[in-house]
């Protein structure tokens, strides 16, 4: 479980981002984290990573609090954030870098998930397109087969395809220990994928519920306009 504990954190001592916030995410399944920009989405992720430090509260990972870093820890986390820079290197040979971190890590994992995105594992990082190597470092994320995996815009420059293709490799990597957070604007993007929506801003949770379908599909896009317009 991924607990929040009356967290504050701000880039200056003006204003805060995060102002004595609260939220859990339990263990198992894949949550929706959304909110308008500015809410602090990306944030919050990078202080459940130990990326950041708050200034007051904390965030523990099963108890451990994610600011100390620890190994043990940290080498059941993984993140992927927005925008990132991959080495100019064969993949296998990212691949052999990154490993000894992750002690779960899954070869065959990541060769099912490239195969979703019709790629495989001999390619060259220094050759591919931005659209590509989000791919990959995708699957690079599902295939360190973390239990707590985050992901910050993932479809953002993914074709119509590759989008299609993104939810396939999520459902292969996914298992019940395992737990997603994904923050994302691209609502109609995920919301097939989502077992569980929360829904911030100004440093309050409008929404933390189960996604459950009655008679007809959820349009998430709606009810995050409903939630919003209703505060």
């Amino acid at each position: 479980m991924i607990a929040i504990k009356n967290l504050t954190f701000g880039y200056n001592k003006r204003s805060n981002v995060l102002d004595d916030f609260s939220l859990e995410f339990k263990a198992g399944g894949i949550y929706g984290l959304l909110g308008k920009n500015g809410t602090g989405k990306s944030t919050l992720l990078y202080l459940m990573m130990g990326l950041l430090r708050p200034q007051q509260g904390r965030v523990e990972v099963d108890g451990i609090d994610t600011a100390k870093r620890d190994p043990l820890t940290l080498s059941d986390m993984f993140i992927v954030p927005e925008e990132y820079d991959l080495p100019v290197i064969p993949l296998m040979d990212y691949v052999k870098v990154i490993r000894p971190f992750y002690p779960r890590f899954s070869e065959d994992l990541l060769e099912r998930c490239l195969a979703n995105f019709d790629m495989d594992k001999h390619v060259n990082l220094g050759s591919l397109s931005m659209g590509q190597k989000k791919k990959v470092y995708m699957c690079v994320a599902l295939a360190t087969n973390t239990r707590f995996l985050l992901m910050d815009e993932p479809t953002n420059g993914l074709d119509i395809l590759s989008k299609s293709q993104f939810r396939k490799a999520v459902i292969t990597g996914m298992t019940d220990d395992k737990t997603i957070i994904v923050s994302t604007h691209q609502v109609h993007d995920v919301e097939k994928l989502l077992d569980h929506v929360v829904i911030i801003e100004t440093n309050k949770v409008l929404h933390n519920a189960p996604l459950v379908e009655d008679d007809e599909p959820i349009d998430l896009e709606k009810l995050f306009i409903k939630v919003v317009d209703n505060q």
